[in-house]
């Protein structure tokens, strides 16, 4: 019997186009030729406020700055009348009138907070990620905000990184469907909607392979894996029509990211095609300084401006020194005017000109309306993930049934705005929602809370009262995992498992509680490796944003089901790190199950060599059942494929299980037999199925060649004769392929052909 299918992404291709069109560039020339070169430099200049929020929270000289129109961009404002009060400046006694466009980091929401980026790709739903953050657009903009630094769509295999809760995981693939879901909800499908905000994909590139997972350090990826793993997301946002691009802090291959030619003038503007800006990270500019490729600041204006580098943030380093390098020559004046023309005429597709200041009763109105807290909702309860659910006494850990009585303990138990996470500078306390009054409201007296254990450090009576209630109760919830200040930006950790105090109290509660379970929360992959073998069940919760308590409390009492699939793996210890499932193939492969060894394999000799919990891995209050992968083109079965065909791969998903479930069903490729090392398998396509207790579904997966390509040794994007193994299953690791042969000559795929990294 089957049941509906739901459609599914099939590539990264978009038909969408740069939204600012001829007429806006028209304005932006004819508005050039009546602007000084000072008037030019400050259009290329973007200033922040101070963190604090009012009108005095703006400095006197960025006012008088305004008024010159000496200023292009300002970031870290909140609030219309703040927006208004700095836009009058600039519009009414400015020369020429051009408004200031105004900016914020909107990383997983404005004030209305839905799970951090990490969290909601584990929804593996991109059309979710659409809703989101085209709820986030709506309410920055209700605030006078058109420009929103995200999306972040470094790729990275490192959980030590403390920014992987800004991305997507470690997939390409799947990154790349984020990055265009996201900029197409930010910008929708005309920039002068009032509510459109300009994406910027960040950060241009390989920010994500720093080394060790060190914020800030250098990358030295070559530029194969460049293109393979880290460069496809930021093409399929710029495909989606990404207004903007950010330079990073960090250097890749000895060239400081805000100073490479390569990557911002060769890659993005020559050979993508890319007609927007590129805004360099805060002070990124000045930091060149120290990167040791600039002697002072004048040489580092100069080197990112010539290197790709539109507008200044922060650095005060056009604003200072570009006028000069221009009349000396060192700055070509029609370089300045390209940059200039390209930001004037954003803000006439925008609007900016015939609406500059925002109705300030909107706020009102949209922040965290119901319409906000529903899409909040079911974006939280999409992104959990069941990582155990074993059973006990004849039945599993979780749901919570009926009748039973219910431990809560832990730091998380009692919290509210810490729910949030890291980026969520407009999230605000009275909105968000707690864990112990959703359990209360729907359990009463059943459930007994054991709050005020920290982090970091937890006091010996409550540690006491958190084992005696776990001793009386039918199930113990442990509320654990990373503070919000244990990741993010400047947040990378050398160990990523839990604080030797919540270890201790889940090794004492877990020892005499008659079941337990883990609700983790988490910025990133963690080490859990001993917690996950003394509890009955794990489900990792991210930072699910300001409803929170409701949505961990459903999943918990079985309102609903997870169906959260990882999109990083986690390791068994963080001595694996960096580990992913798309290593390439290596001549002494670790052996059949990864187990420690002494010698002649890849891997350790004190630990296993695949990770604790695989990408793509995830539970649900049912269980599914796959049939052996097949492989056709059109009707046909078929064993044997023209390169540059397509094929079809099918399964059959049965629910074996006796609760109706959703089911996210992947397909992963492996290439042997080219001219270059391939992964072990990447993913190449992936639906999701809804079925009922005991029915079945027949899930077709569409394979084209741009999935199979791959970059030669010439550098030449290519599909060539190879052996291909197909496999639909539950993750990454999971069913024995199906071969493929891939017959006849070379094909090249579509894709922008390379330069040289010399040019």
């Amino acid at each position: 019997m089957n049941d509906r299918i739901a459609s599914a992404p099939r590539g990264a291709e978009s038909n969408a186009t740069f939204p600012v069109r001829e007429h806006h560039l028209d304005l932006a020339r004819a508005l050039l030729d009546r602007m000084t070169l000072e008037e030019k430099v400050g259009q290329l200049s973007q200033f922040s406020i101070n963190q604090a929020t009012g009108p005095d929270s703006v400095r006197g000289e960025q006012r008088e700055l305004a008024a010159k129109g000496h200023i292009g961009s300002m970031l870290n404002v909140r609030g219309a009348a703040v927006v208004n009060d700095i836009q009058k400046h600039a519009v009414e006694r400015s020369r020429l009138g051009i408004p200031i466009l105004f900016a914020f980091d909107i990383i997983h929401g404005q004030r209305t907070v839905y799970p951090i980026p990490l969290g909601l790709s584990a929804s593996w739903d991109p059309d979710l990620a659409e809703r989101c953050a085209r709820m986030a657009a709506v309410e920055g903009a209700a605030e006078g905000i058109r420009w929103t630094f995200s999306p972040m769509v470094d790729i990275c295999k490192d959980a030590r990184w403390g920014r992987v809760m800004e991305g997507s995981g470690e997939d390409p693939y799947l990154g790349s469907l984020f990055a265009r879901a996201m900029v197409r909800g930010y910008q929708t499908e005309d920039l002068g909607e009032p509510t459109a905000l300009l994406a910027c994909a960040k950060h241009f590139a390989a920010y994500g392979a720093c080394h060790g997972g060190r914020d800030y350090d250098a990358a030295d990826v070559h530029e194969r894996s460049l293109r393979q793993t880290y460069l496809p997301p930021f093409r399929s946002a710029l495909d989606a029509g990404a207004a903007t691009f950010m330079s990073g802090f960090h250097s890749n291959a000895g060239v400081p990211s805000s100073a490479d030619p390569f990557m911002l003038t060769e890659v993005l503007r020559r050979e993508w095609g890319f007609s927007g800006f590129v805004v360099s990270d805060y002070n990124s500019i000045g930091e060149l300084v120290a990167h040791g490729v600039a002697r002072d600041l004048a040489g580092a204006a100069a080197k990112a401006f010539n290197a790709g580098v539109d507008m200044d943030m922060q650095a005060t380093a056009y604003i200072a020194h570009l006028e000069r390098l221009v009349d000396e020559g060192t700055v070509p004046v029609e370089r300045v005017n390209s940059a200039v023309t390209t930001v004037l005429a954003i803000k006439f597709a925008l609007g900016l000109f015939e609406r500059p200041y925002t109705d300030e009763s909107i706020a009102e109105r949209v922040m965290v309306c119901d319409e906000h807290r529903a899409i909040a909702r079911e974006s939280a309860e999409r992104s959990f993930v069941l990582l155990k659910n074993d059973e006990r006494g004849g039945s599993a850990a979780l749901p919570i049934r009926d009748g039973e009585t219910v431990a809560l303990i832990g730091p998380n138990a009692t919290v509210g705005k810490d729910w949030y996470g890291p980026w969520a500078w407009s999230g605000e306390g009275r909105d968000a929602t707690r864990l112990d009054s959703a359990m209360a409201d729907r359990l009463g007296d059943r459930c007994a809370v054991v709050g005020g254990l920290g982090f970091d450090a937890g006091e010996t009576e409550d540690l006491t009262r958190a084992v005696r209630e776990a001793k009386s109760a039918d199930v113990t919830i442990l509320a654990v995992g990373e503070s919000w200040e244990m990741c993010g930006e400047a947040k990378s950790r050398a160990t990523i498992a839990l604080p030797p105090s919540q270890r201790r109290l889940v090794r004492e509660v877990a020892a005499v509680a008659k079941r337990c379970v883990l609700v983790v929360t988490a910025g990133r992959p963690l080490d859990i490796s001993e917690e996950s073998r003394l509890v009955d069940g794990v489900l990792v919760v991210w930072f699910p944003g300001v409803e929170a308590g409701p949505a961990i409390a459903r999943t918990l009492l079985g309102d609903s089901s997870p169906t959260g699939r990882l999109t990083m793996a986690f390791p068994r210890s963080t001595g694996q790190l960096p580990i992913h499932y798309d290593r390439v193939n290596v001549g002494r492969p670790p052996r059949e199950g990864g187990r420690p060894i002494e010698q002649w394999n890849t891997g350790y000799i004190d630990e296993y060599s695949l990770p604790l919990f695989p990408f793509g891995y995830g539970l649900s209050y049912t269980e599914f059942e796959y049939s052996s992968t097949r492989l056709s083109v059109g009707s046909a079965d078929t064993r044997s494929l023209a390169a540059g065909a397509t094929v079809t791969a099918s399964a059959t998903v049965r629910n074996t299980g006796d609760r109706a479930g959703d089911e996210t069903v992947q397909c992963y490729a492996a290439v042997s037999g080219a001219s270059v090392a391939q992964p072990v398998r990447k993913l190449v396509g992936f639906q999701r199925v809804h079925l009922r207790p005991g029915a079945s579904a027949t899930v077709d997966i569409e394979i084209g060649a741009a999935r199979l390509a791959f970059w030669n040794q010439r550098m030449e994007h290519v599909i060539e004769p190879c052996e291909v193994g197909v496999v639909i299953g539950p993750h990454s690791d999971a069913g024995d392929p199906v071969l493929l042969e891939i017959t006849g000559e070379p094909v090249k795929v579509a894709d922008a052909p390379p330069a040289s990294r010399a040019t």
